[in-house]
């Protein structure tokens, strides 16, 4: 929870310093029929007149390498477009047809581990007649089968693949997305699609989150207390573990685990009370936030409790990095104990962080001795840590700089957490190498990328896909693309499209809401809530916390959790406004939908209050319903004094922008997305006697 709230805080000034780099749109073709919907944008995009149709003779060859996983990267592909385009589509590649479609040429195998290493670069050339698709590695085959089914388009005469040449190759290497499933447990098949959403995007790491003070969230053999006493029955069997490990890889995605240590381990000593530095008993913490428990450091049975773990880690998941976590230690218990004092007296260990940082010495010994590199947030940051460690920075650039100065690979996650609400174009402004790094080339090297974060206070499995999507698809093209693609404007037009896209993989960021809507409201009936609900979104972060005071146990079923974060209203209504201001005196299609839009929140009112009436989860949001219907008036009379020619009669002004004000005000956890938009709607309005 403290890492939230410091994050809350430093986010502003992340994006106010990444926003200044350059507003570089991507390039538009001028071919008659081409829309470009690519998300990421690829490195270099050519177009020219024609088109390859999707018939029934549609067929598809692999001429080089075939293995298994690249014909079922082919055939989920062949399925998606078979799907969308209402074409049966042969699923198996051919090996030796002269006439195919669609040709996949890859150079040859990969390593048995997908590595940080592995070449995910592609090209793509479609004619009239064919499509080319050319990799070294069949990672960069998925790449290129994704951009190719973000090609489909359609017209009259049917769905087709403009034809373009695409030479595409990752920004950086590093690409993730970390899922907390240890506050609040997500089912496997939540974590299935949302490995679907990462492939589509080029998202190349799940970092799966598995333990923390509220739970330990997978199956160990060896030491089966863990989840016996400390997962409420909530976790993942080995069998499911590899299960997702297979999944991912088949998509070309790596795993990560995390097991967080020495702090955030509450849940390990519920069952194994002897690796506290303390004295129990414990007990699964429902409370989030920094507590005091925390792995003893100086006994030997702790590090031989984790080379057996670690071990039987290993073997489940394969990838070379696993993260020890490593933040937010209090250092309380280790200063309350006399035998851990004596202990850092005998060692010259001088504080807590020294401390911790034999610890992490020791932890890396083990790792090395069952091949993995340590992986951990800034606080494992230290002078004398070997250089093979690479550093997770939620504090911001000046730690992720500091490492790459001494010599550490870094990821970064500031500015990508996707809990606290902020807007997708927030996200986007933020770079892991900003232009005004004072890094050398040589230390720039050293930034592998970055991952953007969900945890899970505020979140569970039922509204987790909308708290994800469509906001990762902007850091995953943050991370992708060329640094000076910054349009945000751009952005979301290709965000709204991509949205739809990932909703046909499964995922339910955009039903999710209807269906909230329906079980608080108890009825099928929900236009009027649909109509409040598209201007409203979760407050931050930081501003649920402090309000709301919730606990792992707290159900999360009120209006908030229904609605996700950054919809399509905030950007859209921005955009009406903006239009509606460039010729506010003639009658234009910008004004003939904002009087549609504020007549429809104006009469939307009643229906929404007797939706309420019958709801106590719904009812606290009331105050909502009632300003939504002043919001509409105000815009109403905006847009008729605007459209007259004619200046407001004094003080109109100052009374309007109050109803804006109370409108601003915290209420029932949610907020509107219009109120900005119509700050300047109204102050755009003239007053008699001068005012403006």
């Amino acid at each position: 929870m403290i890492r939230q709230l410091v994050i809350a805080m430093i986010f502003a000034n992340l994006a106010t310093i990444s926003v200044a780099t350059s507003q570089a749109a991507p390039a538009q073709s001028s071919v008659v029929g081409f829309a470009d919907t690519l998300m990421p944008q690829p490195s270099q995009l050519s177009t020219q007149e024609g088109r390859l149709a999707i018939t029934a003779s549609f067929s598809t060859v692999t001429d080089q390498f075939r293995d298994a996983r690249l014909d079922a990267a082919i055939a989920r592909s062949l399925v998606r477009i078979e799907n969308r385009s209402g074409v049966f589509l042969p699923t198996t590649p051919q090996t030796n047809a002269a006439s195919a479609n669609l040709v996949v040429s890859v150079d040859g195998p990969e390593g048995t581990i997908q590595s940080i290493d592995e070449d995910e670069s592609y090209s793509l050339e479609v004619t009239s007649s064919s499509a080319h698709l050319r990799a070294a590695t069949v990672v960069g085959a998925m790449h290129g089968l994704a951009t190719l089914e973000q090609l489909i388009q359609s017209d009259a005469t049917g769905y087709f693949i403009p034809t373009v040449v695409i030479h595409d190759t990752p920004r950086f290497r590093w690409r993730g997305l970390m899922i907390d499933c240890g506050r609040h447990f997500i089912p496997v098949d939540v974590l299935k699609r949302t490995l679907d959403g990462m492939a589509s995007v080029k998202l190349n790491v799940f970092h799966w989150h598995l333990s923390e003070d509220q739970g330990f969230r997978i199956e160990s053999k060896a030491f089966p207390k863990l989840t016996e006493f400390g997962s409420d029955g909530l976790f993942y069997t080995q069998e499911q573990a590899r299960e997702i490990v297979a999944y991912a890889r088949d998509r070309g995605i790596r795993v990560v685990p995390e097991f967080d240590m020495p702090g955030h381990t509450s849940a390990w000593f519920v069952g194994y009370p002897d690796l506290a530095s303390a004295p129990g008993p414990f007990q699964i913490e429902r409370k989030f936030g920094v507590f005091d428990p925390v792995m003893d450091p100086t006994r030997e049975s702790t590090y031989k409790f984790l080379d057996t773990f670690i071990g039987e880690m290993a073997a489940i998941f394969p990838d070379h990095f696993l993260h020890i976590g490593g933040d937010e230690n209090n250092g309380v218990e280790w200063k309350g104990n006399p035998r851990i004092q004596d202990f850092m007296r005998e060692h010259n260990l001088k504080n807590t962080a020294a401390l911790q940082n034999y610890f992490n010495q020791r932890l890396l010994k083990l790792l090395s001795k069952h091949g993995k590199h340590m992986i951990g947030w800034d606080e494992i940051l230290t002078p004398d840590l070997p250089k093979d460690v690479m550093v997770q920075s939620w504090r911001g650039f000046d730690s992720l700089a500091a490492g790459a100065k001494n010599g550490y690979n870094g990821i970064l996650s500031a500015g990508y957490y996707l809990n606290l609400m902020s807007p997708a174009a927030a996200h986007y402004a933020v770079d892991p190498l900003p232009d005004h790094t004072d890094l050398s080339a040589e230390q720039q090297t050293r930034i592998l990328g970055g991952e953007a974060c969900m945890w899970e206070e505020q979140t569970s499995a039922l509204d987790i896909d909308s708290r994800i999507w469509p906001r990762a698809a902007a850091v995953a093209e943050r991370l992708w693309s060329s640094r000076n693609l910054s349009d945000v404007e751009d952005m979301y037009r290709r965000l709204e499209v991509e949205s739809l896209r990932l909703e046909s993989l499964g995922l339910t960021h955009i039903s999710q809401e209807d269906v909230s809507l329906r079980q608080l409201s108890g009825t099928e009936q929900i236009a009027p809530l649909q109509t409040l609900a598209s201007v409203l979104e979760p407050v931050p972060f930081d501003e649920r916390a402090h309000l709301q005071h919730a606990n792992q146990l707290t159900p999360l079923d009120l209006l908030v959790d229904a609605l996700p974060p950054d919809p399509p209203s905030r950007h859209n209504f921005e955009l009406l406004v903006h239009a509606y201001l460039q010729h506010p005196g003639g009658r234009t299609g910008a004004q003939t939908e904002l009087t549609g839009k504020f007549n429809e929140w104006i009469n939307g009112e009643p229906g929404i209050l007797r939706l309420m009436a019958d709801s106590p989860l719904l009812a606290q949001a009331e105050p909502r319903a009632q300003q939504l219907s002043e919001l509409g008036t105000v815009g109403l009379e905006a847009v008729s004094i605007l459209s007259s020619g004619l200046p407001a009669a004094a003080g109109w002004k100052g009374a309007r922008l109050a109803v804006l004000d109370e409108a601003e005000k915290p209420q029932a956890l949610v907020r509107f997305t219009v109120l900005k938009p119509l700050r300047d709607l109204v102050n755009a309005v003239p007053e008699a006697g001068g005012g403006k």
